[in-house]
């Protein structure tokens, strides 16, 4: 079977003949990318597939947005100082900025300012989405799907959740809580319009040629508790994954973080598969105790390998043995897609990538 025939298996409830094996390489072609290996453009091409097939693992994640935002009657600059990239919205109600530092020893960025620093900017955040519209971005996505063939499957984003917009990018997790704290019904009610119009880009995501549809949350179970999931992310999920069940496509959220604050959670509201299980010692559950904590679901487990196995600083005995052990509770039924949690890193070495595609086919077989 081909690398998409073994996932579209465990997706639709059938066993393949091995464990699928799909690694996210988006982050490790980065750093390729930046040291000169790799053309700039190189993610974008037909030979980041060939990449992924002469690897032997399966792609599925060089995420995209299938929509593009437009944002009527405010006034968006943005510049790049040095290293900083900045944005400024200045909206009626006030000015928003944010400044993201890249970090060229790791190939990333991260934010040294939010776009929201507390409750007074919460109106100019309001009237900036109740002033936004999207318009469809498929063309991205059509060329992609047409390159991915037998090597993994075609899959974007939708926006994420209101609550995780502001702690994972617009706000941090620090700000969320004092915003909620200074000005609650204001909290609640910006929230209410960002969803409004997250609404609007989501239906474009459903529409776009993807056949999988991730709500890319960035979730760890430290940051977010059962009562703030259960009332400002729950009801967005749902709503989604019906829609993209009725849609006849696939759906799953990014959860690379600690599980068991919040897995049981996610695997009762929908999703075809929860992405991104970092395992213990990295995370903090084991593989092997994954469907006994979950319990009774017909949601799917995809990861098991800490990105960081793939890096020089874990020796290559505990590489393999590790790789084994995950194998070894994946093969005894298809409810597992053998993934990379979260990325393979920029420092990876290649040699493990094709090692994991040797294991998958040597003790991969259910």
């Amino acid at each position: 079977m081909t690398l998409r025939e073994r996932a579209l298996a465990v997706l639709q409830g059938r066993r393949p003949d091995r464990v699928p094996w799909f690694g996210d390489l988006d982050y490790y072609a980065c750093g390729l990318i930046g040291r000169g290996q790799r053309p700039a453009d190189f993610r974008q091409s037909a030979a980041y597939l060939d990449w992924h097939r002469e690897l032997g693992v399966g792609f599925y994640l060089q995420g995209y947005f299938p929509f593009r935002a437009i944002h009527e009657e405010c006034r968006v600059t943005e510049w790049r100082e040095g290293h900083d990239r900045i944005r400024r919205i200045e909206t009626p109600e006030g000015a928003l900025q944010e400044r993201w530092t890249w970090l060229p020893e790791s190939f990333t960025e991260g934010p040294v300012e939010h776009l929201l620093k507390g409750a007074a900017d919460l109106p100019a955040y309001r009237f900036m989405h109740a002033h936004t519209r999207y318009e469809p971005d498929y063309a991205f996505g059509w060329e992609r799907g047409a390159q991915i063939g037998g090597a993994g499957l075609h899959l974007a984003y939708l926006p994420k959740s209101p609550l995780m917009q502001l702690i994972a990018l617009d706000a941090g997790i620090m700000a969320v809580v004092e915003m909620r704290e200074d000005a609650p019904e204001l909290f609640a009610e910006t929230l209410a319009v960002v969803e409004k119009s997250h609404d609007a880009a989501a239906a474009l995501a459903v529409a776009g040629p993807a056949e999988v549809l991730m709500i890319p949350e960035n979730l760890s179970s430290e940051s977010v508790g059962p009562v703030l999931f259960e009332k400002f992310m729950r009801p967005y999920q749902e709503k989604w994954t019906r829609r993209i069940r009725a849609a006849g496509k696939f759906s799953c959220m990014h959860l690379d973080g600690t599980l068991r604050g919040l897995i049981r959670q996610e695997c009762t509201v929908g999703f075809d598969f929860i992405e991104s299980m970092t395992p213990a010692p990295v995370g903090d559950l084991p593989v092997a105790q994954w469907r006994e904590f979950v319990g009774e679901t017909r949601t799917l487990f995809w990861g098991g390998l800490p990105g960081a196995y793939f890096s020089p600083t874990v020796s290559d005995a505990e590489f393999e043995r590790f790789v084994r052990s995950v194998l070894a509770v994946m093969r005894t039924e298809p409810r597992y897609v053998l993934g990379v949690a979260d990325q393979v890193p920029p420092d990876a070495m290649e040699s493990r990538i094709r090692r994991v595609a040797a294991l998958v086919e040597e003790c991969g077989a259910y």
